[in-house]
């Protein structure tokens, strides 16, 4: 299993550090929100992980260089070209997931003590083509599924907007968590091209794949995409 951190957001959330750092590297709790991410996927069989940069990817190459690569095998996505969302960071980096049975991928900027592995071996026996962990928490956005934890849909509570990729009768909204698990069999399904975002690809794909919501039990999940985050 190979991870990936997708860390290359410009954190406007967290102005004014993220207007001379990229938020990889905003501190919390005696740590950078990249070391946190590291440390979370080292709980598990993981030793190559690639990251995606953008805002200040200078900094965040030099930190990793400082720290020895943290022990693990590190890939660099270099997107200071053009950033390029979730999605399109995803397929940016698809090279990295060739001869790999299952990628976990992480967002940079939450921390969580989701059980990896567990929610590895639920994605191999759900047969999905992706697994998204997912929280009964307050949010503005949320992802709708059935009964069986497919993935249906979409809606902004906030805007009224909603999507849906099957019609059912019953829907249930758990917030995404920020963390999932792919089956590298996705990148060929990709047909979206430079700046997209997983949310809109996995909502394509629902309607003939199977995506899978993962009810993750963690006693800790903060957002620290923002100065004065929930936890």
């Amino acid at each position: 299993m190979k991870a990936m951190i997708l860390a290359a957001g410009l954190g406007t959330r967290l102005k004014p550090f993220t207007d001379f750092h990229p938020k990889a590297l905003f501190v919390v709790e005696g740590k950078t929100l990249l070391e946190h991410a590291i440390n979370h996927l080292k709980t598990t069989e993981i030793n190559d992980v690639i990251i995606n940069v953008h805002h200040f990817a200078n900094q965040i190459i030099d930190f990793i260089h400082l720290h020895n690569n943290f022990g693990l095998n590190i890939s660099i996505s270099d997107e200071t070209g053009e950033l390029l969302e979730t999605g399109g960071g995803l397929k940016k980096a698809g090279w990295f997931f060739h001869n790999c049975d299952r990628a976990i991928i992480r967002n940079v900027d939450i921390l969580s003590d989701l059980d990896i592995a567990k929610m590895a071996d639920s994605h191999l026996s759900s047969n999905s083509i992706a697994t998204l962990a997912v929280r009964p928490r307050q949010t503005s956005r949320y992802l709708l599924f059935d009964n069986q934890m497919n993935l249906c849909g979409w809606e902004n509570q906030k805007t009224g907007e909603r999507r849906l990729a099957k019609a059912t009768r019953e829907l249930t909204s758990y917030a995404f968590s920020g963390i999932q698990i792919i089956d590298p069999m996705i990148f060929p399904l990709i047909q979206e091209e430079g700046s997209f975002s997983l949310t809109n690809l996995y909502l394509r794909l629902a309607e003939t794949q199977k995506i899978t919501g993962y009810l993750e039990e963690g006693d800790l999940w903060r957002d620290v995409g923002t100065m004065t985050s929930d936890k």
